[in-house]
């Protein structure tokens, strides 16, 4: 068994931050010690989980495997401060991503229909037309930007505060509280140095005004939904429903812009890949596929076995903490053929970016249709593309993605 400091890396943001660190990494614990013992110094002890396969044996086993207490990796510091900050609770937010059944299965019921594609199918027309007017947006921009805090961050916002109900002006501040919510390991990102509550806190005044809102005045908006749900015949909890609005606002939109500044930056760096989408425009959706896969911008998420369990001929105890490594299981040779090649024909993909079994991603349907529209917008335009500087990717072990990203284009 690989022990003790061996993969300690895993649980440092600064590797995350590092691309080739990164990968060399869970390429090696992938192939190496692909279920692991890891004990970082300032951590609670985990087994950390790369195969594509074994991930998705334990997410489908969701009553062997709970996302509660533990869903997100954090140090023992960060968790003091939580339990410091709510009067001893471990959970600051109580979203889906921290709930199992039977409350994962009410809860995701609330807003399943609106992420369904029969529902998104009416907001088609509005993502297209947002999609062509940010692309002249760069058309505007004289040949350069940095694609990631010009382009990719506004738009997936834009379209999420339109499902919310909520006003465009109001955009800046809920992408800066939700750049410090993801990228709170980040020195560029976070708000202060030390664990900090402040931005949960101006989360929940925001959203708290948009409850009194709704119920005063409903709406046909996912707000409406949230601050006016009944759970077992009473009101939906604040915490809760301030919880699930911060996981659509935030999840809603940072994932998908992590997804398409760093599918940019494939088709960038695999020019041939970029040439055959031109050529070829049918395979945007295969692409936007790949895009997802080669990104992976959650790059984990933490379970608590319910029993003993073995995987791999490693004994998992009854309260152990797993690791699943969604982004190493997304580049596991045993599942994608060439895994380490970006191809935008990718077929099959089977990738877990957007996790596996009862948790997988409400949004995922929302995600991709956004993604499609910018890149069926953007390619055809595109007549020349290249790197203007260095990107750079925020250090988060969480979600994650491309911070930076200064790029040359021609646009038609």
């Amino acid at each position: 068994m690989s022990t003790m400091t061996d993969y300690a890396g895993v649980a440092d943001p600064r590797t995350w931050g590092d691309e080739r660190q990164l990968l060399a990494l869970l390429d090696d614990m992938r192939r190496n010690a692909p279920v692991a013992w890891v004990e970082p110094a300032g951590f609670r002890p985990f087994w950390a989980i790369t195969r594509h396969a074994d991930i998705m044996e334990l997410e489908r086993q969701n009553d062997r495997f709970l996302n509660g207490p533990r869903a997100v990796l954090q140090s023992i510091e960060q968790e003091e401060a939580v339990r410091a900050f709510t009067g001893g609770n471990d959970l600051l937010l109580r979203t889906l991503i921290h709930m199992d059944n039977p409350d994962h299965r009410v809860f995701r019921a609330m807003t399943q229909e609106w992420f369904q594609p029969r529902s998104l199918n009416k907001l088609q027309d509005r993502i297209a037309d947002l999609a062509r007017r940010t692309v002249d947006r760069m058309a505007d921009e004289g040949g350069s930007c940095d694609f990631v805090k010009e382009v990719a961050v506004w738009y997936p916002l834009h379209v999420i505060m339109m499902i919310l109900g909520a006003p465009e002006s109001d955009e800046p501040q809920l992408l800066k509280l939700t750049q410090e919510l993801f990228g709170a390991q980040d020195p560029d990102m976070q708000r202060t140095p030390a664990p900090d509550m402040g931005t949960v806190q101006d989360f929940f005044a925001y959203f708290t005004a948009m409850t009194e809102a709704r119920r005063a005045h409903p709406q046909d908006d996912v707000a409406t939904v949230i601050a006016n749900a009944t759970i077992d015949g009473r009101p939906i909890g604040h915490l809760e429903a301030m919880s699930y609005y911060i996981i659509i606002a935030t999840a809603g939109h940072d994932t998908t812009s992590s997804a398409t500044a760093g599918g940019l930056l494939a088709l960038i760096r695999s020019p041939w890949e970029l040439e055959k989408l031109k050529a070829d425009p049918s395979l945007i959706p295969s692409a936007v596929d790949e895009m997802i896969r080669w990104t992976t911008p959650v790059k984990h998420f933490m379970r608590t076995a319910t029993e003993d369990y073995v995987l791999r001929g490693q004994k998992i105890r009854k309260g152990d903490a797993v690791m699943l490594l969604y982004h190493a299981a997304n580049r596991d040779e045993e599942a994608f053929e060439a895994p380490n090649e970006f191809r935008v024909d990718r077929t099959p993909n089977r990738h877990i970016a957007f996790g596996h079994g009862p948790h997988l991603c409400l949004g995922q349907f929302l995600a991709k249709m956004e993604m499609r529209a910018l890149f069926a917008e953007l390619i055809p335009r595109l007549d020349h593309l290249a790197i203007d500087g260095f990107p750079a990717w925020v250090q988060s072990s969480f979600v994650s993605g491309l911070k930076r990203l200064p790029i040359r284009y021609t646009l038609k």
